[in-house]
């Protein structure tokens, strides 16, 4: 999170919609954001109520009064590590709910770049920059990095700007 915050502004609230134990929204907050922390299942972080973001429809309500719009009227920025299984669909998903001109950030396998299907996505929805990763980082499901000490997998931060149709570009971090 902190090599994308290097890179990137973003909106002043941001809705974290995979978090998880809270990990990158910790990040978030840390650096002066507004933060909406859901998940499907609590894990003693964010919003104790479960949020199904992939079937969320409308109208939900945090603590601080935020309310998240399903239909392309949020006006604040999402970020995630969603889970990969259902990349595609998060990256859909958040773009139909941000307003114009807002971001969706998400934190991938770089081989999320691969395939025929997702070749026809990015030709109508190119991502205005991709964030590859110049080394291997460390990724561990809820944050258990002793169970995963080293990683051969290469990730990138995809950012997404609504309504952007140009040529994405790559960049090379850390």
């Amino acid at each position: 999170m902190e090599l994308l915050l290097a890179e990137e502004e973003f909106a002043p609230v941001i809705w974290e919609c995979a978090c998880g134990e809270g990990h990158l929204s910790r990040v978030l907050e840390t650096h002066g954001y507004k933060v909406v922390s859901t998940d499907l299942v609590y894990r003693g972080y964010g919003e104790p109520e479960a949020v199904d973001f992939l079937n969320f429809d409308d109208g939900f309500l945090d603590a601080e009064g935020i309310i998240l719009n399903a239909k392309g009227g949020f006006e604040g920025d999402i970020i995630t590590n969603p889970p990969y299984k259902y990349a595609l669909e998060f990256v859909e998903k958040a773009l139909d709910m941000v307003g114009l001109g807002r971001k969706v950030a998400m934190f991938l396998k770089l081989q999320f770049l691969e395939g025929k299907g997702r070749k026809r996505f990015f030709l109508e929805n190119p991502p205005r920059t991709v964030y590859v990763s110049s080394s291997r980082l460390g990724c561990a499901k809820n944050g258990d990095f002793e169970k995963m000490p080293s990683s051969a997998v290469a990730y990138a931060w995809f950012v997404w700007e609504k309504g952007f149709t140009g040529n994405p570009v790559i960049r090379w971090i850390n």
